[in-house]
């Protein structure tokens, strides 16, 4: 499974890539293409991670074959009308390009590197991303509920134990989320901007200067706010609810969407796509935001520090980590190689049962909160132990149970849709 999962992750590298298209297929499955382009490609991304040779003939065989099986589960998922939202589809690319900025250390550096601005970069990657969730949402339903039983977990542990090895050091952990919140007064003095904007257009300024001049969307904007032909599918809904109402050189009024404020104009309908240009002014939080959310958090801790209430009640409270805060902000138990930089930083210089300062927390670009972690148990490296790892010992055999149905599933998939390896 780990070599599928990966081959998954390089996908939205290989969108970005420019590579020279070699006119050879070297497989179909149901209606796409797999092109020695995209073979190589993902090879010799794989053997540079694994420090192999790219010529060999097992790691090629497998890489193809866990492509194959990728669109084998798309096309699968395409059967059963299994559905992804545009506002999941976001938020994967929200945090795909955080991954990309913490690599290569800048977004400016990102976009050197991909030779586009990072507006451009994620829509280009849109669409593979799209079918990259229908595939995890297409596993979720066949495997999701599927979970080893006592008996099971037992006999994994003891066929496999002597390979486990010697289990890292984990940390198990709690944060308290904040998101700062935008004022009424400075989410009008945008409104107030994009007001200003329209005014100017109805007044007969340029569209194309005006965006070049003041819209937050790099990627279009030094193109004159052009977006290029889309389907529906592509932006937020607000958005495009509101291009495809309008006629061809209609600019619409002021339209809100969860990244801020925009003012369209359709240039052209072709069949079921749109040509549009947009001016977008950004909702963005101010220091002054900042600070009371850090206040808010430093209330908090002193709270819990001075033992008015538990670290889970405030958590309920007052985190805006919904995933967690009904948990008392659990996040769960953590291997210490498993924690992002940030959050090493801060656990590894924490004894247990202490609680951080606010530290800020980037999650997508320009889209960011504080908060403060809870170092709830620091379990130190040991040989594998039912008693102490029984929770770990029973993902490993969830797991290896999904990857055998998994492989039986394939199999009747391989049986019902149109594959072949033309090498």
């Amino acid at each position: 499974m780990k070599i599928k999962l990966f081959v998954l992750f390089l996908s939205l590298f290989a969108v970005l890539h420019p590579q020279q298209v070699l006119d050879k297929i070297v497989a179909v499955v149901d209606n796409e293409y797999i092109l020695q382009s995209e073979l190589d490609f993902q090879v010799n991304m794989v053997a540079q991670q694994r420090k192999i040779s790219p010529d060999n003939p097992a790691l090629r065989e497998q890489i193809l074959n866990a492509i194959i099986e990728e669109k084998l589960v798309y096309a699968q998922a395409n059967f059963d009308s299994v559905f992804v939202t545009e506002e999941e589809v976001s938020r994967q690319i929200d945090y795909q390009m955080n991954v990309f900025i913490q690599q290569y250390g800048s977004k400016e550096k990102v976009e050197e590197a991909y030779g586009m601005p990072l507006e451009k970069i994620k829509r280009e990657l849109r669409d593979d991303v799209r079918k990259n969730l229908m595939v995890q949402r297409m596993r979720e339903k066949k495997f999701g509920m599927v979970e080893a039983s006592q008996r099971e977990i037992e006999e994994f542990f003891i066929t496999y134990k002597d390979s486990l090895g010697v289990i890292p050091e984990k940390v198990q952990i709690s944060h308290i989320y904040m998101n700062p919140k935008l004022s009424s007064a400075l989410k009008q003095k945008f409104r107030t901007k994009i007001e200003s904007i329209l005014d100017s257009i109805k007044g007969g300024e340029d569209f194309s200067e005006l965006a070049k001049k003041y819209s937050d969307d790099p990627a279009s904007a030094v193109h004159g706010g052009d977006l290029g032909f889309v389907k529906k599918g592509v932006f937020y809904p607000e958005f495009e609810s509101a291009a495809f109402a309008l006629k061809e050189g209609e600019i619409s009024g002021i339209v809100e969407s969860p990244v801020g404020f925009h003012i369209i104009q359709l240039l052209e309908r072709r069949g079921e796509a749109i040509k549009t240009r947009h001016i977008l002014v950004k909702l963005k939080s101010d220091d002054e935001a900042d600070l009371d959310v850090i206040q808010r958090l430093t209330d908090v801790r002193d709270s819990v520090v001075r033992k008015f209430n538990t670290f889970s009640y405030y958590a309920k409270k007052y985190s805006d980590d919904k995933n967690t805060a009904a948990l008392g902000g659990e996040l769960g138990s953590f291997y210490l190689s498993q924690l992002d930089k940030s959050l090493l930083d801060a656990v590894s210089k924490m004894k247990e049962g202490e609680i951080s300062y606010p530290k800020r927390v980037d999650y997508g670009v320009d889209t960011y909160g504080y908060h403060v972690i809870f170092l709830e148990k620091r379990i130190p490296q040991h040989q594998p132990s039912l008693e102490i790892d029984f929770q770990e010992l029973k993902k490993f055999a969830d797991e290896y149970k999904k990857q055998n149905l998994y492989q039986t599933w394939i199999q009747e998939i391989k049986n019902k849709i149109y594959w072949e390896i033309k090498i």
